[in-house]
């Protein structure tokens, strides 16, 4: 830079970009502070300060403050920013990694989707499944947390991964009472959700659901072709110490297939929720006559309000 003639000092914004990227939320700010010196002692040795110079010069000073308030936001996790956003992504694929549904054993087909509002990975719905150790039942939660998008989504990875870890480790009917316990000791702002527990035995085909403050469960017997909605009571997790929750019972015959889902997927403006899980139903039908493979995902994308988190699940019994 002390040949300004050979050298644009315009050059010096590339190394506050590296190091934005290569240095830890310390350092970055000095030599950020370093760059501005030799970008005053450029522009001092110009030979004329024209326009062209000083748009130069404000552009570069422009890059510098956006890198300090995007370090400023860094520095509270402490880490440069490749490796922040590194280890953010491995912590959301782990996290999200409890909503894979296990191995089935032949006769059982699974499948779930999710899509967000903002189409980010982040939503506030999940999914949190289960296999016992010796294979003989599964348990799947659908959860709706309050709110939408990414700003629900760091509450839904936090809900995902204490759900996933009651999940299993206790009886199906302490699951969604331990959840709200949970909750409830977050003691958040906007700290509730809406939860749906299905508990299946894979060897016989019964199920118990149960909700707490979630839409219900629908069942399609095979036999006569007609929807059920499985109407079960409960209140909404994260407002209440005592849960009184109740359970729906029955059982998955061959053919039959059960729907879980979050109310993304049934409400719409100006309808009601009824009208929204029949129309649910109805494209249901239609789907599951077909190729089983993908159908969770047809579903959520045909189905519910583009503004709203969507997810389902669907259990089939071949």
């Amino acid at each position: 830079m002390l040949f300004p003639s050979r050298t644009p000092f315009s050059s010096l914004v590339l190394p506050v970009v590296l190091g934005s990227i290569l240095l830890g939320p310390r350092l970055l700010p000095w030599f950020v502070g370093f760059d501005m010196v030799m970008l005053t002692i450029c522009v001092s040795r110009q030979e004329s300060l024209t326009g062209r110079v000083l748009g130069a010069a404000t552009v570069q000073l422009a890059v510098a403050c956006v890198v300090l308030l995007a370090n400023l936001q860094r520095a509270r996790l402490g880490v440069a920013g490749l490796r922040g956003e590194s280890m953010f992504v491995d912590l959301r694929d782990r996290i999200l990694d409890q909503a894979h549904i296990p191995d089935l054993p032949a006769g059982w087909q699974v499948e779930s989707a999710l899509h967000s509002a903002g189409g980010t990975a982040f939503a506030g719905d999940f999914v949190v499944a289960s296999r016992s150790a010796d294979g003989t039942s599964l348990q799947v939660v659908v959860v709706d947390v309050s709110g939408k998008g990414e700003a629900a989504g760091t509450r839904a990875l936090l809900l995902s991964g204490a759900f996933g870890a009651l999940l299993g480790a206790l009886p199906p009917a302490g699951f969604l009472p331990a959840a709200n316990a949970y909750l409830l000791r977050q003691a958040w702002d906007e700290g509730f959700a809406t939860a749906i527990h299905l508990c299946l035995d894979l060897t016989t085909g019964a199920f118990e659901v149960r909700t707490a403050g979630h839409p219900p469960a629908v069942h399609r017997a095979s036999g006569t072709g007609r929807w059920a909605v499985l109407h079960t009571e409960g209140p909404v997790l994260g407002l209440l110490d005592d849960l009184d929750l109740t359970v729906r019972r029955g059982r998955l015959d061959h053919g039959d297939a059960v729907l879980l889902y979050t109310d993304g997927i049934i409400e719409e403006p100006c309808r009601d929720l009824d009208l929204g899980i029949d129309r649910m139903m109805g494209e249901a039908e239609s789907v599951l006559r077909g190729s089983f493979v993908g159908a969770a995902g047809r579903l959520t994308t045909t189905l519910g309000s583009r503004d709203d988190d969507r997810a389902m699940v669907v259990v089939r019994r071949t």
